[in-house]
């Protein structure tokens, strides 16, 4: 699950939103949005298949293995406050999507790759591990190499930043701060989380 390979449009279609946000990916949903299949019925989902729905829908979104999401699980049950939506901002503070939330990429599997390849630095330290955990007064830079850069450019010139409040980015610099911890609102998957931490919890 953590590098699925596989037709990514039929994964939108069967859960009914945009979880792979690859052009090709995109292009399919939006054009049949319709589970995939020859003749798709209307099916009655009990609470257990929706509950997994959703659990599937956190780990495709944020390129997750099992164990992964049990692990974060597992950290979010420790923490006070609403687990649910604890979970999902320990998601959202992941090196991978923070380089896709601020525009350095196009897609989240494209954040991982480049993560992996070791374009990006946190403060000053080369990491090449998608699920690194950021926190408040980290600074996330790309590595200084012109060829990388570059590419990295070319990109946010065609793809523009989204404004967080969590986020300071420096456009000129290639330059992410983490102002703080992001909040309820930031969180970019639309998904009943509080379903999936009950089947977690089994």
């Amino acid at each position: 699950m953590a590098r699925y390979t596989g037709p990514k449009a039929r994964v939108n279609r069967r859960f009914g939103a945009l979880l792979f946000e690859s052009a090709g990916a995109a292009r399919a949903f939006s054009k049949r949005e319709n589970p995939p299949g020859m003749h798709p019925r209307p099916r009655r989902t009990s609470n257990y298949g929706t509950a997994l729905a959703e659990k599937q829908k956190i780990k495709y979104y944020y390129g997750l293995g099992e164990r992964q999401l049990r692990r974060y699980f597992d950290e979010a049950v420790r923490k006070k406050g609403n687990t649910g939506e604890t979970l999902l901002l320990i998601c959202e503070r992941r090196l991978d999507n923070i380089v896709r939330r601020v525009g350095f990429t196009k897609t989240r599997p494209q954040a991982r790759q480049g993560v992996v390849h070791g374009h990006f630095t946190v403060n000053g330290v080369k990491v090449s591990s998608p699920c690194y955990i950021c926190r408040p007064g980290d600074v996330i830079e790309i590595r200084n190499r012109d060829s990388i850069k570059n590419v990295y450019r070319g990109i946010i010139a065609n793809n523009a930043p989204m404004p967080l409040d969590w986020l300071t980015f420096d456009t000129e610099n290639l330059r992410v701060t983490v102002a703080g911890n992001p909040g309820a609102s930031d969180i970019s998957l639309p998904v009943n989380a509080n379903i999936v931490v009950e089947f977690l919890s089994r």
